[in-house]
Order: C-alpha cells, then sequence, then structure tokens
C-alpha cells in the first residue's frame, strides 16, 4: 500500500493533482481542504495516502493532514459511502463541523452535502458517533459552491463541485453567487462552498 507520497503538485484540477515523484507522476483524488493549504508552485508537499483498490479501478487518494485521512477511511466503512461521497464530505464542510454536526443528530446541516439524503445522513449520524472520538479533527472550515460563465476559474471551479458530486446548474449557480473579478479556482470554489453551507 502507498501511504504517503512527497513531490511536486504538477497539475491541478479539483478534485484531481498529479504529483511528480522521482520522476513519476501519480494521480490523486483529494478534498477542496488539501487543495486549500497546497503549497506555491514548485515546493515540495507531503500528502497522507490511501489507495483504494476495485475490480474496476485502481484510486488514490491524498491528505495534507493525517487526521483528515483517518477521518476518510471511517467515513469509507459506513454502509453506502464511497470515495466519491467521502470526498464530498471532506470538502463540503470541517471536521470539527462534520463532528459537531454527528454528535448533535443535524440531519439537516448533512443533507447540505452533495449526494447525502436523509437517510444517509441519519446513518452517519448512527455509525460515525462513537469513531469520532478516535479522529483528531482539526480540519479547516469549508462550505459548497459553484461557478459562472466566462474565466477559466469559474468555468474550473464549477467542473470540481460536479466532480465533488453536486449537478452542474447547482455547482453554476454557487459560483454565480459569489464569483468577482480576479477571483482564483480554489478562492471561488472555498466562498462558494462556504455560502453554500450557511443556506
Amino acid at each position: 500500500m502507498i501511504g504517503l507520497l512527497r513531490g511536486r503538485v504538477l497539475v491541478k484540477q479539483p478534485p484531481s493533482l498529479l504529483l511528480e515523484v522521482n520522476g513519476v507522476g501519480y494521480e490523486v483524488e483529494a478534498p477542496m481542504s488539501t487543495f486549500y493549504d497546497l503549497p506555491e508552485d514548485d515546493q515540495e508537499v507531503v500528502l497522507y495516502t490511501h489507495m483504494m483498490v476495485r475490480d474496476d479501478a485502481h484510486s488514490l487518494f491524498g491528505f495534507i493532514r493525517e487526521s483528515d485521512r483517518a477521518l476518510f477511511r471511517s467515513l469509507l466503512k459506513v454502509n453506502g459511502v464511497g470515495g466519491k461521497m467521502a470526498l464530498a464530505i471532506l470538502s463540503g464542510m470541517s471536521s470539527d463541523e462534520f463532528s459537531l454536526f454527528i454528535q448533535s443528530g443535524d440531519v439537516k446541516a448533512l443533507c447540505r452535502l452533495p449526494g447525502v439524503g436523509k437517510k444517509t445522513a441519519e446513518r452517519l449520524i448512527i455509525e460515525m458517533r462513537d469513531r469520532l472520538d478516535r479522529i483528531k479533527a482539526n480540519s479547516p472550515v469549508l462550505a459548497a459552491g459553484t461557478t459562472v460563465q466566462g474565466s477559466s476559474a469559474d468555468v474550473d471551479a464549477v467542473s470540481a463541485l460536479v466532480a465533488l458530486g453536486y449537478k452542474a446548474p447547482e455547482a453554476s449557480r454557487m459560483v454565480s453567487a459569489v464569483f468577482e473579478a480576479g477571483m482564483d479556482t480554489e478562492t471561488l470554489i472555498r466562498i462558494a462552498l462556504k455560502n453554500k453551507a450557511k443556506g
């Protein structure tokens, strides 16, 4: 198993990135919390990784914080939660927020996440309550957002939100609601997600 990668990020297209490690390029999927904390270009980054092997694909997921990887792995143990939904949860709210919503049984807040319906939210609350005590929650707060039409930043932001599980029209509305000239993709996604979480 690949547990950690150290290298340079060559391509960032949320939720995917291409990480070069000693001349080998690793395609890694990561939550937006990881994208927000990536270093400037050409600086080395360390990602804690989780490799998922299925009959039809091998997927590698990367996280800046080990606590995010621990939460991701716990989420995968919940019936009906796969890699894509676990990434959406980590992208849609911080570990602290998630823990708070689980402990308080806030189904409505969890249902704001893409792909999470009432039954899934209830299952998350039941199955994750005990596991959260073992996970150190220290991720930055995020929310759910989408894009406008025009600049490459807003187009990329909408694409990232769609990849995280939001429907294209919803993603577009989210981005349009917060877009301002000069915003880069990551800022746009972060603000759109925060705005969505408040709603």
